[in-house]
């Protein structure tokens, strides 16, 4: 009986460890050899397969050899921010893919083949995240189906422009802070030098402080430290291959992680406690986002629950101000460079609102401004690459995918297309977008800052309303051209930024 009882044991550990040994085969190598052969059939061309990391350890070498060194202005800065996918459409076109790890990522630049992965949302779904990287941002922009409906309908009423009209004090009120801090430094000797890059991630993060919680900067301040942080080891954690179990492990960076984005949600669950207490007790929701938010969440029979509304917090923490501090910046960058637009820009201000504070009208009509708004975009455009996955087999053109595939958008390089914008694509033109992005597009899908379609990013008009404002205001009181300590380095952390900051020299505009 111990005999028999003792080899169905052995037989069932042997059935366990040839099912396992079959799913890491199969994982590590035949399926993506098989997805190979698929593509290369299809017309698509890439590297070979190499097992288990595929392209990551030379899109990471390539990556720190590019960091390296700094860029002349003037320079392609693509091949810098990504230079394996340049290197591969330089080898391979643009009809190619790269191995993430034991996934290939397919090339996709073809304006039409770009519509239909941006409408059809439900065949062309988010990449899954791995654990680690969910501690840093969730919310709307990775949820799927039902759920992303549901939340987008109950988020969209606190992003309408008549509740954003009643931000616009909150965008003036950390703006005014900003300048009056550069006129006291300017004062004495009319310019002086400054790194725009620090007091523009102040001005942005201060400003959704007090826009999505109606408080001040100081009072959020730990919650940006947290998340700067995240974000870095986030970046770090992205660019290596994900091991099933991997975050398990008490490695240094795991531990911290994870004890970071504890804090961060603790921070947070405070804040929304004490707002629904404050709003059961009769306090009216305000004008802020999260009062706008849980305001929509109470009307609905299907609420988002407490983890859902932390995330999407912290989505406001991150995204409201990571993607216009990165805007502003390589605008003031690039208008240092082009003082003939700086000025052609200033002159509208000043026509439109003088020496008074912008108000909402008068920033809706500043037409000059918008095309450079549009053209900082396009050349810098604050996410370089986008992903989506494919889950069942799928045509896409003239393509037929099959399901373990993933998508990838490189937008930096479609905003640099000569094919799609001309010759004179890498340089600074915003008379471009003079007839709006319709006309400049020639009506393609090819300009893709905060996306396209029906998923198209919620808080555009919110970074686009606060990014005139600023600039409008720095625009009345100074003048500015880059420092000579400036480096001309553009890195991708979180957004596209600035490697070694942005050092401007201010002049008091006359």
């Amino acid at each position: 009986m111990e005999v028999t009882i003792q080899s169905i044991a052995l037989a069932m550990v042997l059935a366990i460890l040839t099912t396992l040994t079959w799913r890491v085969v199969n994982w590590t190598w035949l399926r993506p050899k098989r997805l190979e052969g698929f593509l290369r059939q299809q017309g698509l061309s890439g590297k070979r397969y190499t097992f288990l990391f595929g392209d990551l350890k030379e899109d990471s070498r390539l990556l720190r050899i590019a960091n390296s060194k700094p860029i002349a202005i003037s320079d392609d800065i693509k091949p810098r921010l990504l230079p394996f996918v340049h290197q591969s459409f330089q080898t391979y076109g643009k009809d190619s893919f790269m191995w993430i790890g034991p996934t290939p990522r397919v090339n996709i630049t073809n304006p039409e083949q770009l519509k239909e992965i941006f409408s059809k949302m439900y065949d062309y779904h988010k990449p899954t995240r791995s654990p680690l990287s969910k501690l840093l941002l969730g919310g709307l922009p990775f949820h799927e189906g039902e759920k992303w409906a549901r939340h987008r309908k109950i988020i969209n009423p606190a992003f309408h422009m008549e509740k954003l009209k009643l931000m616009l004090p909150a965008f003036c009120s950390s703006c005014t802070e900003m300048v009056h801090r550069w006129e006291k430094l300017v004062s004495e000797e009319r310019s002086c030098e400054v790194d725009v890059w620090v007091d523009l991630q102040n001005l942005t993060r201060d400003v959704i402080s007090r826009t999505a919680f109606g408080s001040r900067y100081e009072e959020g301040k730990r919650i940006f430290e947290l998340q700067e942080e995240l974000g870095v080891l986030t970046i770090k954690a992205l660019r290596s291959v994900y091991i099933p179990g991997w975050r398990f492990l008490p490695t240094k960076m795991n531990r911290r992680m994870k004890n970071i984005g504890k804090e961060v949600q603790a921070l947070l669950t405070d804040i929304i406690r004490r707002r629904e207490k404050a709003i059961r007790g009769g306090e009216a929701t305000g004008d802020d986002l999260l009062g706008l938010l849980l305001e929509s969440n109470m009307k609905v029979n299907v609420r988002m629950s407490l983890h859902d509304v932390i995330e999407e917090c912290n989505l406001f923490y991150v995204a409201g101000q990571e993607t216009t501090s990165a805007l502003l910046v390589w605008t003031m960058v690039l208008l240092s460079v082009h003082p003939d637009w700086q000025a052609r820009a200033r002159e509208e201000i000043l026509q439109t609102f003088g020496s008074r504070k912008p108000d909402f009208g008068g920033l809706s009509h500043l037409k000059i401004v918008t095309m450079i708004l549009n053209e900082v975009l396009r050349l810098y455009p604050p996410v370089t690459i986008m992903a989506r996955n494919v889950h069942k087999e799928t045509k896409l053109g003239k393509l037929t995918l099959p399901s373990g595939v993933q998508l990838s958008v490189p937008v930096l390089l479609i905003h640099h297309d000569k094919e799609l914008w001309g010759e004179d694509a890498e340089e600074f033109k915003p008379e471009r977008f003079a007839d709006g992005v319709s006309k400049a597009t020639k009506n393609q899908v090819s300009f893709l800052p905060f996306g396209w379609g029906p998923r198209i990013c919620v808080g555009q008009n919110f970074a686009m309303i606060e990014a005139k404002m600023s600039l409008a205001m720095i625009l009345q009181r100074f003048t500015f051209e880059l420092s000579p300590s400036y480096v001309h380095a553009p890195c991708i952390a979180l957004t596209l930024q600035p490697q070694y900051g942005a050092q401007v020299i201010l002049h008091k505009a006359n």
